[in-house]
């Protein structure tokens, strides 16, 4: 079994920044892609940000620029630091994660909400 712990939400400015953090842990021989997702009230989930095992990234448009993915392969943990951040930027973020011969896992999500 594989078990996220995310963490790192809470509530800032718009011009903030904050920085989320995902934790596998369990019997993993390895992760590969990790990704962030977001699903603000009443609206789908949407991708974020993806990283390859390798460190190759993609991110989605509202975010270029502002928004930085990582990962640390040694700890299995995730990071997004998040910049210059936005009203619009308000969600639940949740980790994704899929693990070599074991499937794929979501983090429980964490809040982010940009407000003055």
């Amino acid at each position: 079994q594989v078990r996220l712990v995310e963490s790192g939400g809470g509530l800032v400015q718009p011009g903030g920044s904050l920085r989320l953090s995902c934790a596998a842990s369990g019997s993993i021989f390895r992760v590969n892609a990790m990704a962030w997702y977001r699903q603000a009230p009443g609206e789908q989930r949407e991708l974020v940000a993806t990283i390859a095992i390798g460190g190759t990234t993609t991110y989605a448009d509202p975010v270029k620029g502002r928004f930085t993915i990582s990962r640390d392969n040694a700890k299995n943990t995730m990071y997004l630091q998040m910049s210059s951040l936005k009203p619009e930027d308000t969600a639940v973020y949740y980790c994704y994660v899929q693990v070599q011969a074991m499937g794929v896992y979501w983090g429980q999500g964490t809040q982010v909400t940009v407000s003055s």
